[in-house]
C-alpha cells in the first residue's frame, strides 16, 4: 500500500498549495482588508483640501474640484501672471550691475561651476549701459528700457538660488518645487487651493512660444499626483483656442448638450458607489467646462475690440514684439475674466535665453521679444486697477556665469540670479537680496525657489505650510518641508 502510494503523481494544488494552505493564506489577508478599511473610515486617507467648496453639500468637497473657494487668509491677490523666460536670463546684463566685474574684466578667477565644482576661467563684464528709473532709482541695463520705466512697481530679488544647473530639472524646479518629475505644479497648487473664479474657463491656462514649448514640456504646468483638473491648460494665441475643442461637423448644441447629459449621468451613478475616486468627479467637471469652453474661450482670444493704442502698448505693432505682445495681451484678459493662474513663456524649440555663446547678441533679440510687452502688461494692469489684484512674476530657471564661455557667452548658473515680483501685496521700487561682488552666487537676503513658491502662494492668501495634499503616505507641499515667505518685500 505504502510503496503504490508512494508512486503515485503528485496532485495539482492551487497555487502551488494545498487547499488548506490556500485558505489559511488567503483569510490571513483579510485583516489587512478590514485594517484598511478602519483606517479610512477614520480618515486616514482622505485627501486634505484648502478650504471647503462654495455650494458644495457638506461631506461631498470633490462635487466640483474647480469652484472657488476661500484660502486661509486674506489674499493680497486674486491672479497671477508668471512670465516665464526659458533658458535662463543673465542676471548681470539686466538688473544686476557688477562694477567690479566691470574692473576685473578678463582676469582669472576661480569659481564654482555648474555643479559646485572649482575651475578657473575669465571673468566676462557686461557691455551693456545702465540708468536709474523712477522714485527708486532702481538700475536696469539699456536692454530692459522699458522694463525699467515701470522700476517704482518692481520687486527686484537679488539673491535668489536653486539646486540644479540642468534645464530640464532646473525648469521642474522653478515650476514645482522638486528637480524630480511628478509633482504638481505652482499654477496646480494655487488652483487645488483656491478653484477658479470663472467657470467657463480654465483656471489655470499656459501660453507658450510660438516656436515651441520648454525642455520637459506638460510637467511643467501639470498636476503631478493631484486629480488632471488641476493642471493648466495651453491656449494658442490665434485661431482655435485649443485642439479639437469646437464639436463635430453635423453636431448641434443641443445634442451635444444631451449627449453630455446622459454621459455625466453614468458617471455620476458610478461615482456614487465610489465616493473617494475624485479622479471621476474632475472628469465630469471637464466635461462641463470643455462645453462651457466652446463659446467663451474663442471670445478671449479675439483682440478685435483691443484699441489701437492698447496692441501698440502691448508691442503688437513690431514683428519681434509681437508674439510675446499679443501673448501678455490674452494674460491680462484671462485674469480679468477670473482665471486664477497664467503663465508665458519666452522662448522655445532651439530659441531661448540659453547664451553660451555672444550673450549680447542673444540677450539683444529675446529683450527685443519681451521688454515692450512686459512693459505694456504692467502700465496696463495698473491702469485699469488690476495691479493691484494681480502679482506678476518673472524669471527663468537659473541665471549665468560671470566667466565666459565661448564667444562671449556665459554658462547656466544656479547659484544666483534675479527675478522680480510685481503687484499684488509686493512693494514697489525695491530691490531685495545680493550676489556677491562678481554675481557668482547668492550672499544677501537668500531667496530659494522654495522661498520663491512660499510667497506666491502667501500672496494669494494660501499658508504654504498648511496647503497639503495626502499622497505615498504623507501630506505633501508645494515647499515640501522648507521654505519662508519672503517677507521684507511684501507691501
Amino acid at each position: 500500500m505504502d510503496d503504490a502510494y508512494d508512486n503515485r503523481e503528485p496532485k495539482i494544488t492551487p497555487c502551488g498549495q494545498t487547499r488548506r494552505e490556500f485558505l489559511w493564506q488567503s483569510g490571513a489577508g483579510f485583516g489587512g482588508v478590514a485594517l484598511l478599511d478602519f483606517l479610512t473610515r477614520d480618515g486616514f486617507f482622505r485627501e486634505a483640501h484648502a478650504a471647503e467648496i462654495k455650494g458644495a453639500p457638506a461631506g461631498d468637497p470633490s462635487l466640483n474640484p474647480l469652484l472657488s473657494r476661500a484660502g486661509h487668509f486674506a489674499p493680497k491677490a486674486k491672479s497671477v501672471i508668471f512670465l516665464f523666460m526659458f533658458g535662463g536670463p543673465s542676471h548681470m546684463d539686466l538688473f544686476d550691475r557688477k562694477p567690479e566685474l566691470e574692473k576685473n574684466n578678463g582676469k582669472e578667477a576661480t569659481v564654482a561651476t555648474r555643479a559646485g565644482e572649482s575651475a578657473k576661467g575669465k571673468l566676462l563684464a557686461s557691455t551693456r549701459t545702465w540708468k536709474r528709473y523712477g522714485k527708486s532709482g532702481l538700475e536696469v541695463s539699456d536692454l530692459y528700457a522699458n522694463v525699467g520705466e515701470c522700476a517704482d512697481d518692481l520687486a527686484i530679488l537679488k539673491g535668489c538660488y536653486a539646486d540644479s544647473f540642468a534645464h530640464g530639472s532646473a525648469l521642474i524646479q522653478m515650476n514645482t518645487g522638486s528637480v524630480r518629475l511628478g509633482s504638481p505644479s505652482v499654477g496646480a497648487w494655487t488652483l487645488y487651493g483656491l478653484g477658479s473664479e470663472n467657470q467657463n474657463l480654465p483656471g489655470f491656462v499656459v501660453l507658450l512660444d510660438q516656436r515651441g514649448g520648454p525642455i520637459s514640456g506638460a510637467p511643467n504646468w501639470g498636476a503631478g499626483y493631484m486629480p488632471a483638473a488641476y493642471q493648466g491648460t495651453p491656449f494658442r494665441s490665434m485661431g482655435q483656442p485649443i485642439v479639437d475643442l469646437s464639436a463635430p461637423a453635423g453636431i448641434g448644441k443641443d445634442r451635444q448638450r444631451s449627449q453630455l447629459d446622459f454621459i455625466n449621468e453614468l458617471n455620476r451613478n458610478h461615482a456614487h458607489e465610489r465616493p473617494k475616486e475624485t479622479e471621476l468627479a474632475a472628469r465630469i467637471a471637464s466635461y462641463e467646462l470643455a462645453f462651457r469652453m466652446q463659446a467663451h474661450a474663442p471670445e478671449v482670444i479675439d483682440l478685435s475690440k483691443e484699441t489701437e493704442e492698447t496692441k501698440t502698448l502691448y508691442g503688437m505693432d513690431k514683428k519681434p514684439s509681437e508674439d510675446f505682445g499679443r501673448r501678455c495681451l490674452l494674460a491680462r484678459r484671462l485674469v480679468e475674466r477670473g482665471v486664477r493662474f497664467v503663465q508665458v513663456y519666452s522662448g522655445g524649440g532651439g530659441t531661448h535665453w540659453d547664451a553660451h555663446d555672444n550673450v549680447n547678441g542673444n540677450h539683444g533679440e529675446r529683450c527685443a521679444e519681451t521688454d515692450r510687452p512686459i512693459a505694456g502688461l504692467l502700465t496696463d494692469l495698473k491702469r485699469r486697477g488690476l495691479l493691484d489684484e494681480t502679482l506678476v512674476v518673472w524669471g527663468g530657471e537659473f541665471g549665468r556665469m560671470p566667466t565666459s564661455q565661448g564667444n562671449g557667452g556665459r554658462d547656466h548658473n544656479p547659484h544666483g540670479f534675479t527675478m522680480f515680483m510685481a503687484g499684488g501685496g509686493v512693494k514697489g521700487g525695491i530691490a531685495y537680496g545680493a550676489t556677491n561682488e562678481i554675481g557668482h552666487s547668492a550672499a544677501e537676503g537668500k531667496a530659494h525657489v522654495h522661498d520663491l513658491h512660499a510667497t506666491i502662494l502667501h500672496l494669494m492668501g494660501l499658508d504654504h505650510t498648511k496647503l497639503t495634499y495626502f499622497f505615498g503616505g504623507r501630506n505633501m507641499r508645494l515647499t515640501d518641508v522648507h521654505g519662508n515667505v519672503i517677507k521684507n518685500i511684501l507691501a
